[in-house]
C-alpha cells in the first residue's frame, strides 16, 4: 500500500474513500461551501473537493466517472479520465457534464467522482526507419471484427 500525503481545505472535507474491500476505486465528494450547484442540460461544471495531493513520483489520480450517475442521471466526468500529475498541488476539482435532459443538482458531500491511483513509465522515443511487422499490421478501428 502507498501513502499519499493530503491537505483538506476546509476540517469538514471528508476523505476519498473504498467503498467495498475490492473497489479498484475511492468515491470522492463534492465541497460546497457556497451552497449546492444546479447542471443544465448539456452545461458542464467544475466541481471542488476540498482536497490538495502530494502524489509520488511514478503515480498519477485518474478522476472518473461514478457509474450509478452516469446511468441514473446522465452525470459523467467530461476529460475521462482526468489525470492529476504528481507535481500538481492546487484543489482537486471534477469535470462535470449533465448529458441528460433534466437540471441535476451537485449538493454538498455528493459523491461525484472516483479516483483511481495508477502507476505510470516514462519513455524515450527512439527514431527508426522501420519497425517490426506484426499479423495485423495498420488494421485498426474494427479491423478485428465486431463479434
Amino acid at each position: 500500500m502507498v501513502d499519499i500525503k493530503v491537505k483538506k481545505i476546509d476540517d469538514s472535507v471528508d476523505l476519498p474513500a473504498y467503498e467495498t474491500s475490492s473497489s479498484a476505486g475511492m468515491d470522492i465528494r463534492a465541497f460546497l461551501p457556497n451552497g449546492n450547484v444546479d447542471i443544465a442540460p448539456q452545461q458542464t461544471k467544475l466541481i471542488g473537493t476540498g482536497l490538495i495531493f502530494e502524489i509520488p513520483d511514478g503515480l498519477e489520480v485518474q478522476i472518473r466517472p461514478r457509474s450509478g450517475l452516469a446511468l441514473k442521471n446522465s452525470i459523467t466526468v467530461l476529460n475521462s479520465p482526468g489525470t492529476v500529475d504528481s507535481d500538481y498541488r492546487g484543489e482537486i476539482k471534477v469535470i462535470l457534464i449533465n448529458l441528460g435532459s433534466k437540471v441535476f443538482e451537485v449538493t454538498n458531500k455528493m459523491r461525484v467522482a472516483q479516483m483511481v491511483v495508477s502507476k505510470y513509465e516514462k519513455v524515450n522515443f527512439k527514431l527508426v526507419s522501420d519497425l517490426n511487422a506484426t499479423k495485423r499490421g495498420s488494421g485498426g478501428f474494427g479491423s478485428t471484427g465486431t463479434n
